[in-house]
């Protein structure tokens, strides 16, 4: 008798226990017990760098074990800078699909408002998160919103202007009114070359067409060129280099693919990186990890990307140490 009452004692016992734990497995694991999630990725227009973060995305999912046709099904949609476009396709991903991602703070900011507030949205290479809105603050996001943000070295993007053109006084400085992230980073560097004893003379667009007439004027009027993490002076920066090239004028990008497409020299974060790292925060929120409690992720360490076409364009001469640098931990495209 003793033994039999033992016995049921420890199935009450067990049952007892199974019954507290088994709610918070289910809530924490609804995602990954589905056969296959859906993943929406929004990016805000095509140009190399945001081309560079959506491929990041899908190594760092694959990282935590997500992979396309396995556990996962991938639906990209791509505005190419038309705002309408954006928001019909942020509520359509926002309908089907189970994890968000918004690549550029557009695209990010369209799909929080078209989303409810128990779907996952992921952040990817964001400049400004919490000046945009998109978290409350980067370490305590407080909201179904979180992800990679890389907000540019930019005390190394300056050091590096007056290392190349140590007898440069007046920066250009050029951005997108409608970019709230580019906006950020140009005033940002723009307070950074003041303090430096230097003049920053600001230039603005609406959108790309822009660019011809005010980087013909720009490009008149100032001794060095900033291009910051700007989709706009990205989407048009082939431009902005023909323009400052006829004035002899080198253009200093934020970002590497922006040398790539004719900046002179830059001290850039990888965009890669950036992508793979909101992708790989994408899959520990997918494997049960809180958006609101999960802290913006960063990447700061730079390399020294140079453009040796522009460097002899211009006839530019780079410190030897940081061509050294370049070509050991960086990249020199000729």
């Amino acid at each position: 008798m003793k033994r039999m009452l033992t016995f049921i004692g420890a199935i009450l016992v067990f049952l007892g226990f199974a019954l507290v734990t088994q709610p918070a497995q289910n809530e924490n694991t609804k995602l990954t017990q589905q056969k296959t999630i859906k993943v929406g990725i929004l990016q805000m227009v095509s140009h190399p760098a945001l081309n560079q973060i959506h491929q990041g995305i899908i190594s760092g999912l694959k990282d935590e074990g997500f992979k396309e046709s396995k556990n996962i099904k991938v639906e990209f949609q791509n505005a190419q800078g038309d705002q309408s476009n954006m928001k019909t396709m942020a509520q359509q991903l926002a309908d089907r699909d189970d994890i968000l991602f918004g690549i550029a703070t557009p695209a990010a900011q369209a799909l929080v408002n078209s989303a409810d507030k128990s779907t996952p949205i992921m952040m990817a290479g964001i400049s400004d998160p919490a000046g945009s809105g998109l978290v409350k603050s980067e370490k305590h996001p407080g909201g179904n919103v979180t992800g990679s943000s890389g907000d540019s070295p930019l005390d190394k993007q300056l050091q590096l202007i007056r290392d190349v053109m140590p007898q440069a006084k007046k920066i250009g400085v050029i951005y997108t009114s409608s970019d709230a992230g580019g906006q950020s980073n140009a005033k940002k560097f723009a307070k950074l070359v003041k303090k430096a004893g230097l003049q920053p003379k600001m230039y603005t667009i609406a959108n790309t067409n822009d660019m011809q007439q005010i980087s013909q004027q720009m490009s008149n009027n100032v001794d060095a060129i900033y291009a910051p993490q700007d989709n706009g002076v990205a989407s048009s920066m082939k431009t902005l280099v023909n323009n400052a090239n006829q004035a002899g004028k080198p253009v200093f990008p934020a970002s590497d693919t922006m040398v790539t497409d004719g900046g002179t020299a830059s001290y850039a974060i990888d965009q890669h990186d950036l992508g793979r790292l909101a992708g790989r925060m994408a899959g520990k929120v997918l494997k049960g990890k809180k958006p609101a409690e999960y802290p913006v992720g960063f990447v700061v360490k730079g390399t020294y990307v140079i453009n040796q076409e522009q460097i002899d364009k211009l006839h530019i001469q780079v410190p030897d140490k940081i061509m050294q640098q370049a070509q050991k931990n960086g990249k020199v495209i000729k």
